[in-house]
């Protein structure tokens, strides 16, 4: 029987975790308007991966959002930084943000990312560090919009998305900065499969469901072998995080940032439902 949805002990809850069976567990995100990640939520999903690093039962996880039009999106533009400098490394020596997605890359359980809305950004950084992610075909939306406001993506993908779907088409979504929906998503192999809106929880639900039923030691030892072949080491992810936070401090950045946010960057409306074009408007 499914428990009631327990939130995480923080001030302003953004994460909530039910467990519908000790073997599968849902984490879900719901922080409206827009679910933006922040020096906040840090601590909500370092605690729910170190409970899928240690419990004896979990095998698999899906994250899902209960927020309308976004899965997850960007990191918070309005918190200081230095809330988020100032924390300590976590467990792999990486800072807290890149160490929670390796984290969850390496953990004995499959991750899934059931993205319905925005995946934009902190959003896709989380989505390519699980083991598969699957897309609504009508509503969602994959993007890392970060150069085109004149920042460095620091979540991971330079190193996870060219191993994924290949240099150029990396780079294209990198550097276009542009939104990528759920179909063309699929056929660049950025998502495993995009299914009809209404299809979408079901076959999530069916595929955890089955994977869950399976054995644990059987999982866990497969899906590490999976990573020796695929997974990018720490010294490639360590220094996106770095850089990303010293180009947000330089003056085209900011420049940038500050256009966005007098169009209606971080609010909910047109800003932030079509990213994509409106950094591709920025320099022009």
């Amino acid at each position: 029987m499914s428990e009631k949805i327990s939130p995480m002990a923080t001030a302003t809850k953004q994460i909530f975790l039910a467990r519908p069976s000790p073997y599968y567990w849902r984490v879900t995100f719901d922080h409206p308007p827009l679910n933006i990640f922040g020096p906040e939520t840090i601590p909500q999903l370092n605690e729910i991966i170190t409970a899928l690093e240690t419990d004896k039962d979990v095998r698999v996880v899906v994250f899902d959002s209960a927020v309308r039009g976004f899965f997850l999106t960007h990191y918070d533009f309005l918190a200081k930084p230095e809330d988020t400098t100032r924390m300590p490394p976590g467990p792999t020596g990486l800072q807290p943000m890149p160490d929670m997605l390796v984290r969850l890359s390496r953990a004995p359980v499959v991750s899934i990312a059931s993205i319905r809305g925005r995946a934009t950004g902190v959003g896709s950084e989380l989505a390519l560090a699980c083991d598969m992610r699957f897309a609504s075909r009508e509503r969602a939306i994959l993007s890392h919009f970060e150069v085109g406001a004149g920042v460095v993506p620091g979540g991971g993908p330079m190193a996870r998305l060219p191993r994924l779907i290949g240099r150029g088409r990396a780079l294209e979504v990198l550097l276009g900065a542009d939104d990528i929906p759920g179909d063309l998503a699929e056929l660049y192999g950025y998502v495993n499969r995009s299914l009809p809106d209404a299809d979408l929880d079901g076959f999530v639900e069916s595929l955890a469901t089955r994977i869950s039923s399976f054995d644990k030691r059987a999982i866990s030892e497969t899906k590490r072998f999976a990573d020796v072949a695929s997974l990018p080491p720490d010294y490639e992810i360590a220094p996106e995080w770095d850089v990303c936070f010293a180009s947000i401090m330089r003056p085209a950045a900011q420049e940038r940032i500050k256009k966005l946010m007098e169009q209606g960057f971080h609010k909910p409306g047109d800003v932030e439902e079509r990213l994509g074009y409106y950094v591709g408007q920025l320099g022009r």
